[in-house]
């Protein structure tokens, strides 16, 4: 599970967030990761069954109620400090690019083509996400594999469980995702705020594997939805969010289609 030279050869060190009381999930992933390859190095995640005083003040909890019009979980939180903890990783590592999977995601086997093909593009891109959860309406401007190209998202695409990033996108991230204010996989695909190329592989090497459970639940009978009534600015907020997400994805896609060379 360490890394070992395949990886640092290519400049390359994949990231496994998995919780200390789910040894299945880490075996499960494994087994992938061999399957294709792939060295790895496990981070233990923030579990928010136990949490500190310091870690519960990442979140801010009424900008989280305005932005996203529900009750916060603390498993979001404890994801969300996860993949924090992942940016410090690869920052204190010598690798040019980092790979962060989380333990419940499914992994194909034009995974490492796609990987390849991204390093070997690298000006093209900051983040690369590898799964997606909706469509993100992508516009392809480059080819990464066979069958696999690179583009730019014009609306919503949620889902963090693999993405690949360089140092660059882990320092902006690093110094700008805190305090919490929304679910990680809300927020880190905003390229306008952190100045990044954030791009969607399509389709995409990696999925969701249906038959693993999550680990963020809300209580039991609890409902965290807010009335509509109540959720006004959260509306307010989407809707500016998804304006500056087009305007923005359009700018991109027009810089990409300037862009000279190959």
């Amino acid at each position: 599970m360490s890394g070992e030279p395949k990886n640092e050869k290519r400049g390359l060190q994949t990231w496994v967030i998995n919780l200390d009381r789910a040894p299945d999930r880490l075996a499960r992933i494994t087994r992938q990761l061999q399957r294709l390859k792939l060295d790895f190095q496990r981070i233990a995640a923030v579990d928010a069954r136990a949490l500190t005083p310091d870690q519960r003040a990442a979140l801010d909890e009424p900008a989280y109620r305005r932005k996203h019009g529900m009750t916060p979980v603390l498993g979001e939180l404890g994801c969300y400090l996860s993949h924090v903890e992942a940016m410090h990783r690869f920052l204190a590592s010598d690798a040019a690019f980092a790979l962060v999977l989380e333990d419940d995601v499914l992994l194909h086997d034009s995974l490492p083509a796609v990987l390849q093909g991204l390093m070997a593009q690298p000006t093209r891109w900051d983040v690369a996400k590898l799964s997606a959860v909706h469509s993100g309406t992508p516009v392809p401007y480059a080819t990464v594999a066979p069958g696999h190209r690179l583009a730019v998202m014009l609306s919503r695409c949620t889902g963090s469980s693999a993405y690949l990033m360089n140092r660059r996108a882990a320092q902006a991230y690093a110094s700008g995702l805190l305090p919490m204010s929304l679910p990680y996989d809300h927020v880190f695909d905003q390229g306008w705020r952190f100045g990044l190329k954030f791009r969607l592989v399509t389709p995409t090497p990696c999925g969701h594997d249906e038959t693993v459970a999550s680990t963020i639940v809300a209580p039991p009978g609890v409902s965290r939805k807010f009335r509509w009534t109540q959720r006004l600015p959260t509306y307010t907020y989407r809707l500016g969010n998804e304006w500056r997400r087009l305007t923005h994805g359009l700018g991109q896609v027009l810089a990409e289609r300037l862009r000279p060379g190959p």
